[in-house]
Parts: structure tokens; C-alpha cells; sequence
């Protein structure tokens, strides 16, 4: 088997046959090109998650870790405990569930007038018109960003994500258009302090964060901004896409779901084991190690194949198939542990 991330049969077809030839045939991969290892199993991509010789604070991404093009910025991905405890521990009240409960109201409003928006329409683009606007409105709301903002920031998130042919991951206009992100995410941070401002938005819990008795500075809270606008607006339209896609090939769970609107959550869930956006993360050792007889030393960057790792027979029978009563006691389709 060979297995390179950014090979045009992982990128642009059907990884899958190769995750599970790895999974086989090489469960710790030696990727020689970038000088690292793929973990493609479940059981080995989990217990690296909660592995005390598993770093991020050398990054977390192929830009960070393998093309080594994405500069390493200060941010709650790129940290490792006690430091990444203490901004989590900030960070997430942001995010619960009564938090959550309070922006309801707002949220579903939003969602109800986009769909009467396009009620009417024969088709639309469920990503472009509905799932991205949504994630961008949340986003907003949650991190305290400017509502008015939302379609500048989704372009800075395009950006980020560009690829182009011949060029392995990230590329030099991606790398542009993050740093264009972290001037507005500066200049957001400057317009905050003027007006000043509580503490209930992601804005303000990071503006008075303390590092060592002293605020982070500007540029740290803006790479932890730009973080929560990528993960909330690239990811969440994705999964919605994937979700109602399985739902439309098998139209016997979608009558399910109609009839039972709880069993959404069950559906979207399911989309995410099998249908995951992300398809790897990147650490680094800290200490040498073996696996399957395969000798990693510390320094080299493992890959955590989570794709391949929530389709693996070893821990969900079936696991290519949509099933929306499957219930797994545990999936990565948030990843694991500390991160």
C-alpha cells in the first residue's frame, strides 16, 4: 500500500479503499517524504489523543508540521497542558449547553427566515445559501464578531482553505489570507478595548486572559479568533451537507427522521463518523516509540488518520454503512481528549 495526504486519489476521489488497506496492511505508516507516521486504526488514533508523549505545541496541521509553510501562532491547537487547560477552561462556557440554550431564540429565527428565503425555489445550494450563512451567524455571535462581517470573514476562510494543483496542502495564498484574518482579528481587539465591553463573547474572555500575570498579547488573541471562525464556519456546513446527503440515499431513515425529528441528532452524528470533513490532525513525538514493530522517534510528526479511524471494522460493524440508530459508545468525530 502507499499512502501520501496529499495524493490526488485522497484529495480529490475516494480515500477510503486506501484507509483501510493501511488499516491492514500498515497501521503505522512510514510517509518517507515528509518524515512521519499515519495512524490509521481506532484504537491507535484514540489512545494518541490522551498520550502524554503526543505534542501540539509544534503545531497541529500539515501546514504547521509536514510543508512547514503555516507559521506556528500561539493558540488553544497549538498548546499543550497546563497552559492549553487554563485557556479551555476559559473558553468553555462559551460553548454549553445553557449558552447555547440563550442564543436559540436568535439562532432559530435566523434559520427560519433563510428557509422561508428559499422555500419557493426548486433547488439551491444548501452549502452556499443555507449551511455556510448559518455557521457564519453563529460564529459571529458566539466569538463577538460583527454580524456584518460574516460574508468578509467567510472569504477569509476560503482563502485559507484554497488549494492549488501541484501544490502539497496549504499555499502561499492561503498563508495571505490567514494573515489578513489576523489584521482584522488585531484591529477587532483595538476596537473592543476603545468601546470596552464584557467578558460573555470569545472577544472578550481573551482580551482579559492572563498569561504569567499579563494579558497575551493582541496578535495571540487574534490566532485564537481566527481558530474559532475556521473551525465554526468550515467544518459545521460540511457535515450538514454529508448529513443530508446520506439522508437522501437512503430515504427509509430520512422517513425515520421525518417522522421522529429527535433522531436528527442521531443522523447527524452518524454523518460525521462516516462521512467525516476532517480527515487528519498532526502531532508530534516527544519520545521514541514503537508500533506494529516500526520504530518512531521523537521529533517526527504522527499523523491521526480520524477519517479512516471512524470506519474501522475493528471498533463499528458495518462501518461504511449510514446507520442512524448505530449509537457507538464512543466515535472522533470531535476527535478525543485533550484536544
Amino acid at each position: 500500500v502507499s499512502y501520501n495526504p496529499f495524493a490526488h486519489e485522497i484529495i480529490h476521489g475516494d480515500p477510503h479503499p486506501i484507509y483501510k488497506r493501511l488499516r491492514d496492511e500498515a497501521p503505522a505508516y512510514y510517509v518517507e517524504r515528509y518524515d512521519c507516521w499515519a495512524l490509521s486504526r481506532f484504537a491507535d488514533v484514540w489512545k494518541a489523543c490522551d498520550d502524554l508523549n503526543v505534542s501540539s505545541a509544534r503545531g497541529s496541521t500539515a501546514g504547521h508540521l509536514l510543508t512547514k509553510i503555516q507559521p506556528l501562532l500561539r493558540m488553544l491547537n497549538t498548546m499543550d497542558p497546563p497552559d492549553h487547560t487554563r485557556l479551555r477552561t476559559l473558553l468553555r462556557p462559551l460553548f454549553s449547553p445553557g449558552r447555547m440554550r440563550r442564543l436559540e431564540k436568535e439562532i432559530r429565527g435566523f434559520i427560519v427566515d433563510s428557509l422561508d428565503a428559499l422555500r419557493d425555489r426548486e433547488e439551491f445550494d444548501v452549502v452556499g445559501e443555507f449551511a455556510q450563512p448559518l455557521a457564519s451567524f453563529v460564529a459571529c455571535s458566539v466569538a463577538g464578531f460583527p454580524r456584518e462581517d460574516g460574508v468578509m470573514l467567510r472569504d477569509f476562510v476560503h482563502g485559507f482553505f484554497a488549494r492549488e494543483p501541484g501544490v502539497d496542502g496549504m499555499t502561499e495564498g492561503g498563508v495571505r489570507a490567514m494573515e489578513e484574518m489576523g489584521a482584522y482579528f488585531v484591529r477587532l481587539c483595538a476596537e473592543r478595548r476603545r468601546r470596552g465591553g464584557g467578558s460573555d463573547d470569545a472577544l472578550g474572555a481573551l482580551l482579559g486572559f492572563e498569561q504569567d500575570g499579563r494579558p497575551i498579547p493582541d496578535e495571540e488573541v487574534a490566532a485564537n479568533l481566527s481558530l474559532l471562525l475556521i473551525g465554526g464556519t468550515d467544518t459545521l456546513p460540511k457535515v450538514f451537507a454529508n448529513t443530508l446527503h446520506r439522508l437522501w440515499r437512503h430515504p427509509d431513515q430520512r422517513a425515520r427522521v421525518t417522522a421522529d425529528p429527535d433522531l436528527a441528532q442521531e443522523a447527524f452524528h452518524e454523518a460525521l463518523r462516516v462521512d467525516m470533513p476532517t480527515q487528519y490532525m498532526v502531532r508530534a513525538l516527544l519520545a521514541d516509540t514503537e508500533r506494529y514493530g516500526e520504530k518512531m522517534k521523537a521529533g517526527q510528526p504522527i499523523l491521526l488518520l480520524y477519517a479512516s479511524a471512524n470506519r474501522d471494522e475493528r471498533e463499528f460493524p458495518d462501518p461504511d454503512r449510514f446507520r442512524i440508530d448505530r449509537r457507538p459508545p464512543r466515535q472522533l468525530g470531535f476527535s478525543h481528549g485533550t484536544h
